[in-house]
């Protein structure tokens, strides 16, 4: 296999051999640190938490098994995230952090200094929120109490946030990412053995499996599918004579990924919307609130529909933020390149930001789709409590793809140095 190969080459290289071996130990770290629990808190009370609801299954998978254990990283990495949405954002929107943001490397590590700082008071107000959403589950209930959960789950996720930048930095790929790829795998082993003691008991027999492996064997190609999927728009840059030398006059072309967001529509849709329920959460009794409960359940079609049109708007928004058909040919212009049969300038721009448009709908229909797979998962398999869903594969293979990407991009650019030496 080429995964198995392109791996052996890299050990044989003293620098990889490093840099993996780095990033396995940070994650050992992670994985060490999501058994450690947070004191004063009952763990039982969290894991029947956990069993109310999918989302809250969807969110322990993340953090693997972090929530569940309700640990110094319960919350993970998910409020770094947030905050690094929420400045590229506001990038688009205030022009003091756009011209950061033109200011080259300088500016960019100002704009992740303000990005750690944001974490810090995100993670705060949510690990507020949570604790007092578990209340109930804690040995000494007071403000004491809640203040001092809430601040050892805001320093687990600053410190996860340490941890994902050295690995980044040190190791090989990209670091956030890894974290929450090294926690969804970790909950492999024991959705299968939950799979086997359904098998046992007899709640489902051996076609629900297969129908499950079908299944993810599908969405897997699917991922790989969409993810590598790009349309690629021919540009063609004209000749230019400097003194005596002619640059330019080749053909290349613009790719345009099908998935520009990433899973981060996902994230930040499913953020949203466990927010209303937190809060709901805190009114026990109330009708307004049991009426939001019972109808905006997860897995209800309210919710299940009001889920899909976030991933689907937040795809495209998002998708604008990262990448704006302005720019691009402005930039194409700018090194004296075109598209055939357009005109340099706001023609070319408006053609690229059509095409967008296009293949970022079917890039959001698919995020969707693999968002609320789990309901027609238990629909097919009838397996209840299946976490592992077309979201984590999403992660998961994603995250697969772009490590062996870099690596590879690291072999390549050694061979090239060995054959100029």
């Amino acid at each position: 296999m080429q995964f198995l190969s392109t791996l052996r080459q890299a050990l044989r290289v003293d620098e990889l051999r490093n840099k993996l071996l780095f990033t396995l130990a940070m994650l050992l770290v992670f994985r060490i640190g999501a058994h450690i629990p947070v004191p004063g808190v009952r763990p039982e009370a969290i894991a029947e938490l956990i069993q109310s609801g999918v989302l809250f299954g969807f969110f322990d998978v993340i953090s693997g098994g972090a929530f569940k254990n309700f640990s110094v990283f319960a919350m993970g990495i998910i409020p770094y995230i947030n905050a690094s949405i929420i400045m590229q954002l506001l990038t688009v929107v205030i022009p003091q952090l756009e011209r950061l943001a033109k200011e080259g490397e300088e500016g960019r590590k100002k704009i992740l200094q303000y990005t750690r700082y944001f974490t810090a008071v995100l993670a705060f107000l949510q690990a507020i929120g949570m604790t007092v959403a578990i209340k109930g589950s804690l040995q000494n209930p007071g403000i004491v109490s809640t203040l001092f959960v809430a601040v050892t789950l805001t320093a687990g996720t600053v410190f996860l946030m340490w941890l994902g930048e050295q690995i980044t930095e040190k190791g090989i790929g990209n670091g956030i990412s890894l974290l929450i790829f090294a926690g969804i795998v970790s909950r492999v082993p024991a959705g299968f053995v939950r799979v086997v003691e359904y098998l046992q008991a007899g709640t489902i027999n051996i076609l629900s499996i297969i129908s499950l492996l079908v299944i993810g064997v599908v969405v897997i190609a699917a991922v790989v599918l969409i993810h590598e999927g790009q349309r690629r728009i021919p540009v063609q840059y004209a000749r230019r004579v400097v003194g005596r030398r002619v640059y330019g006059g080749q053909s290349t072309h613009l790719p345009l990924k099908v998935n520009q967001a990433g899973v981060i529509p996902v994230i930040f849709a499913s953020s949203l919307l466990i927010f209303p329920q937190q809060v709901a959460s805190y009114f026990p009794g109330n009708w307004l609130a049991d009426a939001f409960m019972k109808y905006f359940a997860w897995g209800s079609f309210l919710h299940t529909t009001t889920y899909a049109l976030l991933i689907i708007g937040f795809t495209y928004f998002y998708t604008a933020v990262i990448m704006n058909p302005v720019d691009v040919a402005d930039n194409i212009k700018k090194y004296g390149g075109f598209i055939p049969g357009l005109r340099p300038g706001r023609p070319t721009a408006d053609y690229i930001s059509r095409v967008m448009a296009r293949i970022t709908l079917a890039g959001a229909i698919f995020l969707a789709f693999i968002a609320i797979l789990p309901n027609f998962v238990l629909l097919a398999t009838k397996i209840p409590n299946i976490y592992f869903g077309g979201t984590a594969l999403l992660i998961v293979v994603g995250v697969a793809l772009e490590t062996m990407k870099q690596v590879e991009s690291h072999l390549l650019m050694r061979s090239y140095q060995g054959f100029i030496k």
